[in-house]
């Protein structure tokens, strides 16, 4: 059926990313993680390119401000910790999985410490990266924590941000220990009165 539209109307369906776009787009990501972790924010943006295996034209053409490299990152790590609640799901028993993914997010944040300047800079380019963090990793909790509470060796009905909260507060990237020993606290605590 004819319509009045012309073909500049409607809307152009998203094309595909080229694989290897993709491939250029992840290998940035990673290799500013690992720079950002090492160096900090501001490190020099060769050591990414060069870590990377792409020119500087590459990144900037994804990312014209650091600020968009930084966000970019920032989401990236978040998105796969958060996705990688599920395989610990499937693979172990509920409070080993809470325990495992905790673990997970203790060395997230420990990890960002290169990125904490930046996040609280006040630069607009920032807002919304602590919703986005909570966001995600607030249903994660929960979802682990009710499962482990489903097999009553924790108490129901705790709150998944206050855990969050706490764990992203006491996290010491110096001293991995100290942050395990945190986290069989906090296991403690939400085993009391289990059952």
């Amino acid at each position: 059926m004819p319509t009045d539209e012309t073909p500049g109307d409607r809307p152009e369906a998203p094309r595909a990313m080229r694989r290897d776009v993709r491939r250029n787009l992840d290998a940035l990501l990673a290799a500013a993680a690992e720079v950002f972790r090492a160096e900090g924010v501001d490190a020099p943006v060769r050591h990414i390119t060069e870590r990377a295996g792409v020119g500087v034209g590459t990144l900037y053409r994804h990312f014209p401000l650091r600020s968009d490299l930084i966000v970019a990152v920032f989401r990236n790590e978040v998105d796969a910790l958060m996705a990688a609640a599920a395989p610990l799901s499937a693979a172990h028993p509920p409070v080993e999985a809470l325990v495992r993914w905790l673990e997970r997010l203790a060395g997230f944040v420990a990890t960002k410490r290169g990125l904490s300047g930046a996040l609280h800079s006040g630069d607009p380019a920032y807002e919304g990266l602590r919703e986005y963090f909570e966001s995600r990793f607030v249903p994660v909790i929960e979802g682990l924590m009710e499962a482990a509470a489903a097999t009553g060796e924790i108490r129901a009905g705790l709150s998944p941000y206050d855990l969050l909260v706490t764990l992203a507060n006491v996290v010491d990237p110096d001293d991995p220990a100290y942050t395990g020993r945190v986290i069989a606290l906090l296991m403690d605590g939400l085993r009391y009165r289990a059952g």
